[in-house]
């Protein structure tokens, strides 16, 4: 189904709390399919039969469901049975009155039937007079006149502060779920006066566009007086946190991050408040012009820690009762939330400022960026709109920045920033064109919404925007409030984005109600121990009862009321009958039910039906159970008694092991119909019969003393030759091996079991033959231990040998004389002689 746009209306709700149960609110669309009013056909292509049939099967499920839903609502508009006053009456529904008619109810009848709606309450006979119905309603506490001249001058030409917003401060009474709508009107005025903070980024990179700033604030001032007398501009500057990786931290490099070529420049900084808001455009270009440059390392800058501090500053900035704009220069992106954890900076950014005496950021280095939204929440708290100039590289950057920040803009620099004046004032045009209500945090409980009527016709709007106001022009929102429960005094406002002027809203609950009643009738209707309110006795202590003539005494009322339900679980009297002096008084049911028993629990129509018949109309319904006649049964005696196919071949009725209803099995312990015979999901019964087949076929074991009375469900014989395919294995007592079968029989855990005659045990083991081998086994094992080691030991003596005749092989002798030999021959030449 195609709806034209429209045809749509819809209303949007905004919750106070998610997860919170929300009461009488609800969300509805109506979708009317049709043609738009646009003068020409928009609707769907013929449909085929079978889409046809398709879509009107939908329309009248849809209908269907529309009337359920009607017919819930309207059952559920007043808990009837929970209330026991006029205030619990209207706590119960938007939609519930009370009747404080003295004789609208009857003796016996419960209170809660004073509460109904308006209308079901005078078809009642109850008196218009005497019906209670608290409405909604508001009062205007504080209703200027929005400003109409220039000069913002009232009757005796007194100047005061232009009023863009009425009222100033308004009262609701709300009764809980029932909306409630007032409206508010806004006017742009005119002449109204314009604060603008000029906040540029000093990295190098930005070192031509502060040459172009440094004479820009006298053109931005006569830009400005283009739109009011009254305009003011401040100017600020940031680089970035001065700790590693975001600047070089070299005490020479800190001193002067530019490059070596650039002799004016300032030491690295994060955020530095230079000039106050002020009217002089020369002081202005005289501060400005007294910076210089500075750097820092990676692409992004600080720039949300500037805005942060620029924005909660208000003091030392000098922001007014004004439009407040912060206009935030640079080329690069910017640091966030988490990014601090690169420096080893951990603490969160707070969100308050930090400015010393310099008018720097101090805490640059000790806390973390703040988020982006801790900005955005900033800059709605205190009214401020942003304007992003940047270069065309970051655009794409600011412009989901912008998404994120209601009331701002984004423009693009030129290349040195020469066409600043004009995008910050094609920006202002923007924003100061579209008006956006909204309401700061709502307290628990409350839901708003709005529509807004910008140019005359009414457009659903989920925060209540208008586009393209003009000065003078006035545009009307219907706020529309609800409170969900009833609360004490609760306080929001609500006003346009980027504007000081808010609407205050005092929200009261009424969960009381204002009676009048007629004091004189007490003693009569309360029998001495009570008073009237709102036509029903409030009782003095030691009595209660509809007219206080129940005596309590010692006794506590609470205890005396616990006497009238089953625990602590189920209503008093079961929701269906009033508790007097312990005991319940039962109420007639609305359809004429007699309803009756201890608590109140029991009637005769609230058994199941069959065949659209109470008990399948061969019963009697008693106590909201079936009674059966003489030949049927079932919960709605739907079946006659028959049980030809629960019974086996053996006469038993489901194998013993369930019930025949409605001559079908329906058994227990895991048996599966339709006669009760498997169990698939039980164990092999092998195992837990092993004792008893020990004894009964073998006469062993632990139980045979006692075999008979221990295994008196199996009923066994013995066979020298078992054919069956998978009979039972089992071990005895011995070891031994017991093959037999078993037969589940009728009933739980009977069996009926064949035992093969004769065991299958192992030969029995020879002691000298286990000593003999395992005293071989040891000396065996200490055996090959001694050769083992003697191997080892053999091995390393070998190698040390070859080591010896290795080191012996390579020594080299040499053959030296003693200094202290002498030789036992001497020689003497005699000196005479000649050789002759």
């Amino acid at each position: 189904m195609v709806c034209a746009e429209s045809k749509l209306t819809h209303s949007v709700v905004f919750r106070a709390s998610q997860g919170r149960k929300q009461r009488w609110v609800a969300r509805s669309f109506l979708c009317v399919a049709g043609e738009a009013n646009t003068g020409r056909k928009t609707g769907p292509p013929p449909l085929r039969k079978q889409e046809m049939s398709l879509s009107l099967h939908h329309l009248f499920l849809a209908l269907f469901l529309l009337t359920l839903g009607k017919n819930v609502l309207g059952q559920e508009e007043c808990a009837k049975t929970l209330v026991k006053s006029c205030a619990d009456c209207i706590k119960s529904g938007p939609k519930c009155a009370w009747c404080k008619q003295l004789d609208y109810i009857k003796q016996g009848e419960p209170e809660w039937k004073r509460c109904d709606t308006e209308a079901k309450l005078k078809q009642s006979f109850c008196n218009e007079t005497n019906i209670i119905f608290p409405s909604s309603h508001h009062i205007l506490l504080a209703n200027k006149p929005l400003s109409t001249n220039r000069r913002h001058q009232d009757q005796n030409n007194v100047r005061r502060e232009p009023v863009q917003v009425q009222p100033q401060e308004v009262q609701l009474l709300l009764r809980p779920g029932l909306q409630h709508s007032f409206q508010i009107r806004f006017r742009l005025a005119e002449d109204y006066p314009v604060d603008l903070y000029y906040l540029m980024d000093l990295s190098y990179s930005m070192n031509d566009d502060l040459n172009n700033v440094k004479r820009l604030g006298n053109s931005l001032l006569r830009t400005l007086r283009q739109i009011t007398s009254r305009a003011r501009i401040g100017f600020g500057s940031f680089v970035d946190k001065t700790v590693l990786p975001f600047t070089n931290t070299n005490p020479d490099r800190l001193k002067k991050p530019c490059p070596e070529k650039e002799n004016q420049c300032q030491p690295a900084f994060g955020f530095k408040h230079v000039l106050s808001l002020t009217e002089n455009g020369d002081e202005f270009n005289h501060e400005v012009a007294a910076q210089n440059i500075s750097g820092n390392l990676d692409q992004p800058e600080g720039s949300l820690d500037a805005i942060m501090q620029s924005v909660v500053c208000g003091d030392k900035i000098g922001w007014g009762n004004s439009t407040r704009l912060l206009v935030l220069t640079t080329d690069a992106g910017f640091h966030m939330a988490g990014d601090g954890k690169l420096g080893s900076i951990f603490e969160p950014n707070d969100g308050k400022c930090h400015l010393d005496e310099s008018l720097t950021y101090s805490k640059n280095n000790e806390m973390d960026y703040p988020s982006v939204g801790q900005v955005a929440n900033k800059l709605a708290e205190n009214n401020i709109q942003a304007i992003f100039a940047v270069t065309k590289n970051v655009e794409p950057v600011y412009t989901r920045l912008k998404e994120i920040i209601p009331k701002s803009e984004v423009g693009v620099l030129s290349n040195d920033s020469s066409n600043v004046v004009e995008l910050i004032k094609g920006a202002y045009n923007k924003l100061s064109s579209n008006v956006i209500l909204s309401h700061d945090e709502l307290p628990e409980g409350i839901t708003v919404h709005y529509t807004s009527d910008c140019d005359g016709g009414h457009t659903p709007s989920p925060r209540g925007i208008c586009n393209n106001v003009g000065i003078g022009k006035e545009v009307v929102f219907t706020v529309t409030v609800t409170a969900l429960e009833c609360m004490e005094k609760k306080t929001f406002n609500i006003g346009p984005l980027g504007f000081r002027e808010k609407t205050k809203v005092n929200v009261e609950t009424r969960c009381q109600c204002e009676c009048d009643d007629d004091l004189s009738a007490d003693k009569k209707r309360c029998s001495g121990h009570g008073r009237i309110n709102c036509g029903a006795c409030s009782c003095d202590l030691g009595y209660m009862g509809h007219k206080c003539d129940c005596k309590v005494g010692d006794k506590d009322e609470t205890h005396l009321k616990e006497a009238c339900r089953p625990d602590n679980m189920t209503a008093e009297c079961s929701g269906q009958g009033e508790c007097t002096c312990g005991q319940c008084m039962c109420h007639s049911g609305a359809d004429g039910r007699i309803i009756y028993g201890q608590y109140c629990n029991c009637n005769d129509r609230d058994c199941e039906v069959h065949n659209n018949k109470l008990c399948g109309g061969n019963g009697k319904c008693r106590c909201n159970v079936c009674i059966c006649d003489t030949g049927y049964e079932g919960s709605a005696c739907q079946c006659k008694i028959s049980t030809q196919a629960c019974r086996k071949g053996d006469g038993s009725v489901c194998s013993n092991r369930g019930k025949c209803e409605c001559n079908s099995c329906h058994c227990q312990g895991g048996y599966k119909p339709p006669l009760c015979e498997t169990c698939p999901g039980c164990p092999s019964p092998c195992p837990a019969a092993a004792s008893c087949i020990e004894c009964l076929g073998f006469e062993k074991g632990p139980l045979r003393k006692n075999c008979t009375q221990s295994c008196g469900h199996i009923q066994h014989k013995t066979v020298a030759n078992l054919t069956a395919k998978k009979p039972c294995r089992e071990r005895d007592s011995e070891g031994c091996w017991m093959v037999f079968t078993m037969n589940e029989l009728n009933g739980f855990d009977n069996y009926g079991v064949v035992i093969l005659d004769k065991r299958e045990c192992p030969e029995p083991v020879s002691i000298g033959a286990v000593v003999g081998g395992a005293f071989a086994g040891v000396a065996l094992i200490g055996l090959l231990i001694l050769i083992t080691i003697k191997g080892i030991m053999r091995y390393q003596d070998l190698q040390e040998y070859k080591k010896f005749e290795q080191e012996r092989s390579k020594a080299a002798w040499s053959e030296n004389v003693s200094p202290m030999y002498q030789a036992a021959t001497t020689t003497v030449l005699n000196p005479n002689y000649t050789g002759d």
